[in-house]
């Protein structure tokens, strides 16, 4: 199972690398956006908890992100330590842009299964997912 899960997640990735990248973003900048946008407040660490990246990537990662002028840092209220992250106008239009091409490319790649067959497998990944936190 394990060999199946990882070379899917491979295969998802080549796809989603390959949409992604004429827009600038990578599917990793693209999740980090996703998950800042979703989770609003979040400090690094946070994000990074939700991303299962280290400390150490995630500051390389906002780094990237702040560079290209899609997030903003700023100390957390109440912990000047602790860095919140949020999109920019800019970000938001990138993460927009790129919701479109993930949608298609998760249309595609589950292409082969059918409609029901698809949404099985997406639910027993949550499933599995949540059981595991």
């Amino acid at each position: 199972m394990g060999y199946l899960l990882k070379h899917a997640q491979l295969l998802f990735l080549q796809l989603t690398s390959a949409e992604l990248e004429p827009t600038g973003i990578s599917p990793q900048q693209w999740a980090a956006l996703n998950c800042m946008d979703e989770q609003y407040g979040c400090s690094q660490r946070e994000v990074a908890e939700l991303l299962g990246v280290d400390r150490t990537t995630m500051v390389a990662l906002v780094d990237q992100l702040q560079t290209k002028g899609w997030v903003t840092r700023h100390p957390q209220p109440g912990d000047r330590r602790k860095n919140a992250v949020s999109l920019t106008d800019e970000g938001r239009d990138i993460l927009r842009g790129g919701a479109r091409l993930i949608d298609d490319c998760e249309r595609r790649f589950l292409a082969p299964l059918s409609e029901l067959d698809a949404r099985q497998l997406k639910n027993a990944l949550r499933t599995l997912i949540a059981a595991s936190r």
